[in-house]
């Protein structure tokens, strides 16, 4: 069984689950209508399924991983016959994601595919299925987060699976139903409380709490907030749409305009590497650096 389908596996607990969601949001006399299911969880399942379709057109466009070649080339090798190795690359591919989805937050070539995740105004288990499809250069950018865990001698297989392990964790905690957990917990680990903030797109919350399994790294590294006033939910400004290719490109639409009409090539490379909301200059002044559009 590969990682693709491990993760098609899960679908009919994500089906359960999301039902108990709705059906305990029904039961729920004054539930918060941004986790209120409807015409978003719809857009969710239909970009959901878009990605889905087009994974066998991703392989011939990224036909190698940059892993995969880091995993070959290294001296070190890790055997996954030893207990320890598992946890370590646990920890290992967990802090490797953070850094990835840090930098989708901070790079807008990165955004344009991560900000597909983010657009939902809604909150629930479906929002985890609203995933982008079909960005290459973003994903292949995005893969060299993990190649330093290759070169220590974790396998690429091994790499892969932890990621799609972390991924599905995170499913779960896409609910507004479970407010806070044992504070201990809540230390060490992301959970709904934490990825709610994550996913808030009004300050304190912008820019926040990227973790995927652990929310330490968030801790250690100055971009954890807990959550202290109502979240609003969605990007920093709706793109008002439920077509699944419109929000799938929508941002990538926005950054080729952006490109087109930079007076200089630095303008150009800030609105592809720069961070979201990054605009050119006309002056000597420098451009001001702006919050992404949604938390991580």
């Amino acid at each position: 069984m590969n990682n693709a389908d491990l993760a098609l596996y899960a679908v009919p607990a994500f089906l359960v689950l999301m039902a108990v969601e709705w059906w305990d949001g029904r039961r729920d006399p004054d539930p918060a209508p941004s986790g209120r299911y409807g015409r978003e969880a719809a857009t969710n399942w239909a970009t959901y399924a878009l990605g889905q379709l087009s994974k066998p057109l991703l392989q011939y466009v990224l036909p190698f991983s940059t892993i995969v070649v880091a995993a070959s080339l290294t001296p070190l090798r890790l055997s996954p016959r030893e207990w320890w190795v598992w946890v370590l690359g646990l920890i290992v591919t967990d802090f490797c994601y953070y850094w990835a989805h840090r930098a989708d937050h901070r790079i807008r070539l990165l955004w344009t595919a991560h900000s597909v995740h983010h657009s939902s105004t809604h909150f629930n288990l479906s929002t985890a299925i609203r995933l982008p499809w079909l960005n290459p250069i973003a994903s292949m950018l995005r893969s060299l987060a993990w190649v330093p865990a290759a070169l220590l001698g974790f396998p690429a297989w091994m790499i892969f699976l932890l990621n799609t392990l972390g991924l599905l964790y995170q499913f779960p905690i896409h609910t507004q139903r479970i407010r806070t957990l044992w504070r201990p917990v809540e230390f060490v680990f992301n959970t709904p409380a934490h990825h709610r903030v994550h996913h808030g797109a009004n300050q304190p919350y912008i820019d926040t709490n990227y973790g995927g399994v652990f929310i330490v790294w968030d801790r250690m590294f100055g971009s954890f907030a807990a959550e202290s006033e109502p979240i609003r939910y969605g990007l920093t400004h709706d793109i008002g749409t439920g077509n699944p290719l419109k929000v799938n490109y929508h941002e990538f639409a926005a950054l080729l305009r952006d490109v087109r009409h930079a007076r200089s090539w630095r303008g150009r490379l800030g609105y592809v590497f720069g961070p979201p909301g990054w605009r050119e200059q006309t002056g000597d002044a420098p451009a001001p650096a702006e919050k992404s559009a949604a938390p991580a």
